[in-house]
């Protein structure tokens, strides 16, 4: 069902990758209830919500794409969520912006249904592809290193060298070394065995705490948000929310879009231009989200922490299988989790390596050509700088279409790329992001 020797892998390898990309993203669980309880959703019906739609989205993606790829409520997406559209909209409670949520879910499911998404994957230009991919890894080494402190915020230069003496610090720092020793000597599932000796270190230290025990039952204290699509739909048009829709729509589409290219390329799926199986692994997405708002969560999106699974040898369904179970089991043990994933110092290692992993792609870009190059450092530029893979799309979308033009070569731009150009320049230009 998965081929795993087509793929070149073996069980033992694929689950050690599944508890890799577990341990890089379960923070989700903690890090989303605190943004979204800011728009007054309860802590406990986001937690077991993102669970939900983690464990949804992911399982489709095992079992029907076999790809080893995540998918999670997405980081930015909520902070718009609660911020964007729930505070600025000061009518507008969360269950009418759930209902946004969700329309943009249906709507992203029928999109995912027709080819226009798996041609969408085709038309993005190959340079564009290597830019993502080496911006996603830019911007994942960059969080790993502004978590744990060794960057850190600074009044005139915006980012500086963090304490070096803190014990965050210290420990990401000897979890780097530890984790780098053993990839360098070539031990399957370094990044995994990284992890665990710096939270056994963490624990000895007395960063690493349990002090609210271990167990604790799931629970949605307000049942179904969402239980009508009528009236979810009734919602958007009476408060006028298309635009917030619309903004949903495009973010979540090239975030994910551009997340699956990424990992795709990283762990040797791309098939040329296309990616095998596109519309059932863009569906696990779409109808997470769909779900997801459901309960009460934000949209999701593909994970890039996925591509630490793929640097410990995940390449089939099988390492995202054994994420979703690891979720599901997660759903009963969220003090522990809470107090793991709490410690960045514990995952940011492998998130700095597999950054310098995807940094690779760089040699790939046409760097003598100019209207094929300035695009694609524009993406690997603004990713980290704007902490938003969708934004840094959107940058190398309305400037690749603008040199070829003024280079005389508009044939060569799909039409799909100038669709998209105007759609971000609208975007950026008008609505809030």
């Amino acid at each position: 069902m998965f081929d795993l020797t087509k793929h070149n892998t073996n069980l033992k390898t694929e689950i050690i990758a599944g508890f890799t990309t577990f341990l890089t993203m379960v923070y989700i669980i903690v890090v989303n209830p605190v943004v979204l309880s800011d728009a007054g959703v309860p802590f406990s019906q986001v937690f077991t919500a993102t669970i939900i739609a983690t464990v949804i989205g992911t399982l489709w993606m095992a079992l029907f794409a076999n790809y080893p790829i995540a998918i999670a409520p997405g980081m930015g997406l909520n902070a718009y969520f609660a911020y964007s559209v729930v505070g600025s909209h000061g009518n507008i409670s969360y269950e009418v912006a759930f209902s946004a949520v969700f329309v943009a879910g249906i709507i992203f499911v029928i999109l995912s249904l027709t080819p226009f998404r798996s041609k969408l994957i085709e038309a993005i230009p190959e340079n564009l592809k290597h830019g993502i991919t080496a911006g996603i890894g830019l911007f994942i080494a960059f969080i790993g290193m502004r978590l744990t402190g060794i960057i850190q915020a600074h009044p005139q230069n915006l980012v500086a060298l963090g304490d070096l003496h803190s014990p965050s610090v210290i420990l990401t720092l000897v979890g780097l070394a530890v984790t780098l020793v053993l990839m360098s000597l070539g031990v399957n599932g370094a990044l995994f065995f990284g992890m665990v000796i710096t939270g056994v270190i963490a624990y000895f230290t007395g960063q690493l705490k349990f002090e609210k025990g271990f167990v604790s039952m799931p629970s949605l204290p307000e049942g179904l948000v969402v239980a009508n699509p009528l009236t979810a739909i009734s919602d958007v048009i009476h408060y006028g929310l298309y635009a917030v829709v619309f903004s949903f729509l495009l973010v979540t589409i090239f975030d994910t879009t551009g997340t699956m290219i990424g990992v795709a390329q990283q762990a040797g799926l791309m098939k040329g231009k296309t990616m095998p199986r596109a519309r059932e692994a863009l569906l696990s997405d779409s109808i997470a989200t769909t779900i997801g708002a459901m309960f009460g969560t934000s949209p999701t999106s593909a994970y890039i922490e996925s591509s630490s699974g793929v640097a410990a040898g995940g390449r089939t369904g099988i390492t995202a299988l054994t994420v979703a179970i690891l979720f599901i089991l997660s759903a009963f043990f969220g003090p522990l989790v809470g107090a793991v994933s709490g410690i960045s110092a514990i995952t940011a290692p492998a998130l700095i390596i597999v950054g310098s992993l995807m940094m690779g792609n760089i040699a790939r870009i046409q760097w003598d050509q100019l209207d094929e190059a300035f695009p694609a450092f524009l993406i690997i530029l603004s990713m980290p700088l704007t902490s938003s893979i969708a934004t840094g799309i959107a940058l190398g979308f309305i400037s690749y279409p603008l040199l070829k033009i003024t280079r005389g070569k508009w044939r060569e731009v799909h039409p799909l790329v100038y669709i998209f150009a105007v759609l971000f320049f609208y975007q950026l230009a008008f609505l809030p992001h």
